[in-house]
Parts: C-alpha cells; structure tokens; sequence
C-alpha cells in the first residue's frame, strides 16, 4: 500500500510539474545493480551499466562502482560526445576518496568494501543533483563505519542498497544499513545473484525497515520515478 500511495504521488506532481513546465529529476531502475538517473537540467548518469534495458539516452556521465564484471560494461551505453566516465580508481588516491563536479551535479565517492569486495578497488557514490538532492549509490557493499560516522548525517534523499546476502549483505542487514543512513527513501537493489531482481528479497528488506527512519520503495525492473527533495 505504501508503495502505491508513494507512485500516485509521483504521478501526480509528474502531472502538476507538466502543467508548470517544470522538468523533475528521475530515476529508472533496469535491475541488479544498474539504474540511470536524469536530473532536472536533463543531464544523464549511469550507474553500473549491466543488466535490463533503457541504455539509448545518451549519457553525461557513467559511474562504475567497480570492476565486477556485472557493473563494467560500458559499451551498453549510448554516450554524448563529452560524456565523462568514471570508474572507482578515479576516485581514491592514497587511501583518501575523491569527488567532482560538472554542470552543478556533485559526484563524491565514499567507502564501499565486504569479504568479496576489496576496499581498495570499490567505491560508492553521493550524487548531489542540481536541486539538491542526494543520492546515495551505494554499490556492493556490506555495513561500513562510514554510514554511522557522516553518512547518516548527510539528509540522504535516496539510499540504493544491495541485499543478495551472497555477495553482499542479505536483506536483514541491508535494512540495519538504511535504518542507520536514514534516507527518506531506501530502495533494495542486487536482490539476487544473475538475476535482474527478486521480489521476496526486496519484500524481507520493507520488513525489516524502521519507518521511523526510512520510508522504502520497491522498484522491479524498468519503473522510473521522479525524485523529490526530502521535505
């Protein structure tokens, strides 16, 4: 029910920003761990292009959490002649994390690592859109001390979490992550392992989430929804 009072909002201000002629942010989910956002201003991000469809937009930017090969393949996408593209040893120099800025989007990376995901060669990523909202791509990644140490603090729009609990957290500690980050939207993402996404997986993530915390949005593969900016 949440989830459908949550798309009928969407569409509703979808409805009133037409009528105004104002464009809004959106993401699309194309399963596993990809999904593409568009930002007010129409600029275009991919993240960890892999699975599913929708990679005709040409891109501004491609963000790849790391060298996996289910969140590298670049060449799925269409890209604008200065699109930029950045991988995760972009990002880290002498054990500290980077971050750019382009056309008013604000891209840091942050930390990401579990047993099969090297510290040294994974990143996430706060998205800073024009608007102001952020978005917190978290890529393979289990619990780390940077969620209770900034990120919690940082008034997270959207957090994108993975739960395959194989190689990632499962579904249980993905929740205790966005209970901690405590965006206004938590959405389970990398719900099984070769597989574009998992309903059962993502349904034991809403369960477990503290509504006092985080809200939760379910998005199987190919739903786009507009962004908003936590009130």
């Amino acid at each position: 029910m949440k989830r459908f009072l949550l798309v009928l909002m969407c569409l509703f201000v979808t409805e009133i920003a037409f009528s105004e002629g104002i464009s809004m942010a959106r993401l699309f989910y194309q399963g596993h761990g990809s999904y593409r956002i568009i930002s007010a201003k129409g600029l275009v991000i991919y993240i960890d292009p892999y699975a599913g469809e929708g990679y005709q937009i040409p891109a501004d930017f491609v963000l790849v959490t790391h060298e996996h090969p289910d969140h590298n393949k670049v060449d799925l996408v269409k890209k604008n002649d200065n699109c930029l593209i950045f991988h995760a040893k972009n990002f880290m120099s002498g054990g500290k994390y980077g971050e750019a800025r382009f056309n008013g989007i604000r891209i840091r990376a942050v930390p990401a690592y579990n047993e099969n995901h090297a510290q040294n060669e994974c990143v996430g990523f706060v998205i800073t859109l024009e608007n102001e909202i952020k978005i917190y791509c978290s890529g393979d990644t289990s619990y780390t001390t940077f969620m209770e140490e900034e990120l919690q603090f940082m008034n997270i729009d959207y957090a994108l979490l993975p739960c395959d609990g194989v190689y990632n957290m499962d579904a249980k500690e993905a929740a205790r992550c966005a209970n901690i980050i405590g965006a206004a939207h938590s959405i389970p993402i990398h719900t099984k392992p070769g597989a574009l996404f998992s309903p059962q997986v993502a349904e034991q993530f809403a369960k477990e989430i503290d509504e006092k915390r985080t809200d939760y949005i379910i998005l199987k593969p190919n739903d786009e929804i507009n962004l908003l900016k936590r009130e």
